[in-house]
């Protein structure tokens, strides 16, 4: 399956059970911690849970260029988002600001629970530990990597409005301060 397939399976298959919270910090680095869960590909019956974390560093909104750099998305035969795959998405209106991005797995386990049950338990384990910084994302097995840039794409999606407000607030500061 090519990376358009792959893409194309990411979007109608990633739910975002459970988003982060909060905004990106547009003065610092915004750690998004995240579980991703998908089917097995070996045996449906079966769960693939990864944990992790995306380290976002200063997600500007006006940025000199438009070239992001993606860290830890590599797939097993090709960077993720290598220069095909960022034209691809560009030509189809997706775009990243220019910033870094960088994904950290940091436990890869297989659950014996049905893809629903594993959902199930890690909602109710979130909601026990009142967790709003972790993220719940579901999404294919063979194309998480993209599922995992949708959610980050989600979020900073969402805070824009916020990061335009504080850069106008601070902008307005500087010329009052003249």
């Amino acid at each position: 399956m090519d990376f358009e397939q792959k893409w194309n399976r990411a979007v109608k298959k990633t739910e975002i059970e459970k988003g982060w919270v909060g905004h990106l910090n547009t003065n610092s680095s915004t750690s998004l911690s995240y579980i991703m869960l998908s089917e097995s590909l070996l045996d449906n019956s079966d769960t693939v849970v990864r944990k992790g974390k995306v380290e976002v560093t200063r997600p500007l909104i006006y940025l000199p260029d438009n070239n992001p750099v993606f860290e830890g998305f590599e797939s097993s035969n090709q960077n993720l988002l290598d220069g095909s795959i960022l034209t691809f998405l560009l030509l189809r209106g997706i775009s990243f600001p220019s910033l870094k991005y960088q994904n950290s797995v940091y436990s890869l386990d297989v659950d014996n629970l049905s893809l629903i049950e594993v959902i199930k338990k890690h909602k109710k384990e979130l909601q026990r530990s009142e967790d709003v910084k972790t993220g719940l994302i579901i999404g294919p097995d063979d194309c998480w990597h993209y599922s995992l840039v949708i959610y980050v794409a989600a979020l900073a999606s969402r805070s824009a409005s916020n990061d335009i407000k504080g850069y106008l607030r601070d902008l307005k500061g500087r010329f009052e301060d003249r």
